[in-house]
């Protein structure tokens, strides 16, 4: 008879493999398909969902985990059984019928989200969005008591194992303290140089899409094992054999769909990064949460690419496929205008300094919410209330507003923290990976990103889940999570 541990290891690449089909048929939904197979497509991921609900929570699920402990593991083996463990204890909580539920539930609220989203109409959506948010409570209950946190940790810890709403509380109420005069600063010292010129378009799409194609081989995006389209929501998707990128375009502005294709580069490297072999369809071989998946994005867009070095290479790539001429297209003009501090409504086109705003608002919203502090209706009033507060704005609609993101209506409920802890550990890593080679800058001025991909391969994509999060930042940075190197890290780039 084999192995305990062998036997958890089959279930648990079966329900490998019934993700990757299902995170397809995810970018599918969200790019190519008629909107006339949207109740087709929520019985498919309905289906796949419980499928993979099944594969991990068998009546015998306990017992395999208790004996495998038992047995001489190796330290990669010991790893995987502790996420093995961790994603059953959070599958066998949720009944199969309430998996069916929100399954179908998130799949019907995304489709009527893209009507309501382009026509800023919250109400359309309401009922849907309420429907999702009632089962999400119903799972998180029966989350939290598994687990034995409060329902908001529980949700959370779906996204980052392990993470912890104080900890948070605490790191964002320093950021909190921190942001508002520091952009108010930022925002002086930019007034008080010459406005950086903004290159004329329109810009067309096809161009575009020539330019994006060009930095993404530059930054070592594989277009055999990958691919790049467009959604009403950039995001990264697939599997590391097939990753799936999409972006956005507006041919007045080609710099927002640029940062959007390096950002979901960045993802989509971590993923083709990920330990292959037998790890690959194992718990241990997936990325470490979305706070490193974060970072290594926001790494690459904003650390990266928003750094003089890129833009000295990038800007000759610009002037060539839009045929630009003049100051405007000179890298130092193109470096202010990507570090350009401002005031604005969307998350995903806010510069770094503005960004921990945008998702301090979201997970104090999300927060209240799931612990029921806060009633659904309430939530466009409430956004609006904290961007005055934060931003000092006030979205003029619910379409710059709280219908701006998917992960709500698709589902996706104790995510939001994930971004700007995911930024701090950016800044952490690149400065750590800086200081390891000098090289590294230098070859990015030059559109050579290998040695920087070399360190991350080294010290953060090839570890997949073997390591805590805490345990990854340590091992590659000398420290834990510390405010302090993003505070630096922005203080230097716009007050200095």
């Amino acid at each position: 008879m084999s192995r305990a541990y062998d036997q958890l290891e089959a279930r648990f690449k079966k329900a490998s493999v019934l993700g990757d089909a299902l995170s397809v048929l995810h970018w599918d939904m969200s790019t190519m398909m008629p909107d006339g197979g949207a109740e087709a497509r929520a019985e498919q991921l309905a289906l796949l969902k419980t499928l993979a609900h099944q594969a991990v929570t068998g009546d015998d699920m306990a017992d395999l985990l208790a004996a495998a402990q038992a047995e001489g593991l190796d330290d990669w083996e010991r790893a995987n059984l502790r996420e093995m463990r961790r994603d059953w204890v959070h599958a066998a909580a949720v009944p199969a019928d309430l998996v069916d539920a929100m399954a179908k539930a998130e799949s019907a609220c995304e489709m009527i989200w893209r009507q309501a989203r382009p026509n800023a109409d919250f109400a359309a959506v309401l009922p849907s969005l309420r429907e999702i948010l009632n089962l999400t409570i119903q799972a998180g209950q029966a989350k939290a008591e598994a687990l034995g946190v409060g329902i908001y940790d529980a949700l959370l810890d779906q996204y980052e194992p392990d993470g912890r709403s104080a900890d948070i509380n605490r790191v964002f109420a320093d950021l909190e303290s921190f942001l508002p005069d520091f952009i108010a600063q930022a925002l002086d010292a930019q007034q008080s140089r010459p406005a950086p010129l903004a290159p004329q378009g329109p810009f067309a799409v096809e161009k575009q899409k020539e330019l994006g194609h060009k930095v993404m081989v530059a930054l070592g995006f594989d277009f055999h094992r990958g691919r790049q389209d467009v959604s009403a929501h950039p995001f990264c998707g697939g599997y590391p054999e097939d990753v799936r990128i999409t972006t956005r375009y507006n041919t007045d502005d080609f710099a927002t769909a640029l940062m959007g294709v390096i950002h979901e580069t960045g993802h989509a490297l971590y993923d083709f990064g990920l330990p292959g072999g037998k790890w690959r369809t194992q718990p241990v071989g997936r990325a470490r949460g979305m706070q490193i998946h974060e970072s290594q994005s926001l790494l690459m867009e904003m650390q990266a690419c928003r750094s003089r070095p890129f833009l000295a290479y990038a800007a000759p790539l610009m002037q060539e496929t839009f045929g630009g001429q003049g100051p405007a297209w000179e890298a130092e003009n193109l470096y202010r205008l990507s570090t350009r501090v401002k005031r604005g409504f969307i998350r995903v086109d806010a510069d770094e300094c503005t960004y921990p705003a945008h998702v301090i608002i979201r997970y104090g919203l999300e927060k209240a919410l799931i612990e029921g502090r806060m009633d659904l209706a309430d939530l466009p009033g409430a956004w609006n209330d904290g961007y005055r507060r934060l931003l000092g704005i006030t979205p003029p609609d619910d379409r710059l507003g709280c219908l701006q993101d998917i992960h709500w209506y698709g589902g996706a409920w104790g995510y939001f923290p994930t971004y700007t802890l995911g930024a701090m550990s950016a800044a952490q890593f690149f400065a750590a990976a800086k200081q390891a080679d000098p090289q590294i800058e230098p070859a990015i001025g030059r559109g050579d990103f290998a040695p920087l991909l070399a360190w991350l391969r080294a010290n953060v994509h090839g570890l997949g889940s073997s390591l805590s999060t805490t345990e990854m930042l340590v091992k590659a940075t000398g420290k834990p999570l510390d405010a302090g190197v993003f505070k630096a890290h922005l203080t230097k780039r716009y007050l200095g």
